[in-house]
């Protein structure tokens, strides 16, 4: 394990090999929160990178495929939200990185780390894409305000605000999608 101590304006610069993330020396990034918080904050934003990943590939995809007789106002919509979604990804693996810790590399780190499940039919029709990208960002808010609560319990400030903004922004696509897939009159699925 190197070590590392450089002086730079008055500012102790440490760069340490981190064994546990397997981060290069040249990527160390010095921060003052514990190597175990690194780990845990920055292990849950790449679950929510992955995440971020998977929801905008499927969203494209069903704005890709959608059809019928509202087919330019989900067309529109799907283009919109999945824009906002691909807007998050540089924030949340920025953050990762600039607490030190590392990011996702490839498309098949994104595929073992995603919870959200792809879509592979041929054909899904309008109101089950919208219902299922709607219980999709529900999944996903909920585990931005986890990965929240990870970040206040290890005094990760940054990370809290990042994620509020964008659990705000995830409610609000659930709630354009719940709107959008509701029947005439109902309130219900």
């Amino acid at each position: 394990m190197s070590n590392v101590r450089s002086q730079q304006k008055g500012c102790i610069v440490s760069k340490t090999t981190n064994k546990s993330q397997k981060v290069s020396p040249d990527l160390d990034t010095p921060t003052d929160l514990p190597q175990e918080a690194v780990d845990k904050v920055s292990k849950a934003l790449n679950v929510l990178l992955a995440d971020a990943f998977a929801l905008y590939l499927k969203t494209k995809n069903f704005h890709w495929h959608v059809s019928g007789r509202h087919f330019r106002d989900y067309h529109l919509l799907l283009d919109e939200q999945a824009e906002a979604i691909f807007g998050t990804t540089d924030q949340l693996a920025e953050r990762a990185r600039k607490l030190g810790g590392v990011t996702l590399r490839s498309i098949g780190h994104i595929a073992k780390l995603q919870t959200i499940q792809d879509n592979d039919e041929d054909y899904v029709p309008p109101r089950e894409m919208l219902r299922e990208l709607m219980e999709d960002n529900k999944a996903m808010a909920a585990a931005m305000r986890k990965a929240h609560k990870l970040a206040d319990d290890n005094a990760d400030r940054g990370t809290a605000a990042l994620l509020e903004t964008f659990i705000d922004e995830t409610e609000r696509r659930t709630w354009f999608l719940f709107e959008a897939s509701r029947q005439e009159g109902a309130n219900a699925a």
